[in-house]
């Protein structure tokens, strides 16, 4: 049995490298400790979450972005927890979309729009209604065309219009 890596307070954490979809790599992997990671102990403001989980959906990384969006998410105070909370799932819905997992894209997609949308109020300017629909767009995509027609470049969302 592997024993899983601990913090001092004895928490389980996960210190293995992991690809951009968040799937851990083997430490011996060549370039594993190359790949970039967020720390389990992020603490972010929610316009820091913004930026740099913004640039994470846009690179690609939305396993990534959902590790910051679930940092603000605990940290952020409760009229706009909510929304950070969308946020990650919409995250997490395209990770699941970019593994392969329609139904759970699709599910998490639409969950992340609702929270976006009935929780809106967020301190960093975001723009919630565009967030969301766009997560719903995506979600409507799969349901009628299927992952398999769908290319990666078109499992984005953006926080804000361009």
């Amino acid at each position: 049995m592997t024993m899983r890596d601990r913090d001092p307070r004895g928490r389980a954490r996960n210190a293995r490298p992991r690809d951009e979809l968040g799937r851990p790599l083997p430490r011996s992997a060549p370039g594993a400790a190359d790949v970039p990671s967020i720390p389990d102990d992020l603490q972010v403001t929610p316009a820091q979450a913004a930026e740099l989980g913004g640039r994470l959906l846009a690179e690609n990384r939305p396993f990534h972005a959902h590790e910051v969006f679930e940092a603000a998410w605990k940290s952020t105070p409760a009229p706009e927890r909510e929304f950070w909370r969308g946020l990650a799932q919409i995250a997490v819905g395209l990770t699941h979309a970019r593994r392969g997992n329609a139904r759970g894209a699709v599910t998490l997609l639409r969950r992340g729009a609702r929270h976006t949308r009935e929780h809106g109020a967020n301190s960093a300017g975001l723009a919630p209604e565009y967030v969301a629909a766009q997560a719903d767009g995506i979600a409507a995509r799969i349901e009628r065309d299927g992952l398999a027609a769908i290319p990666p470049s078109d499992l984005l969302v953006r926080l804000l219009p361009a």
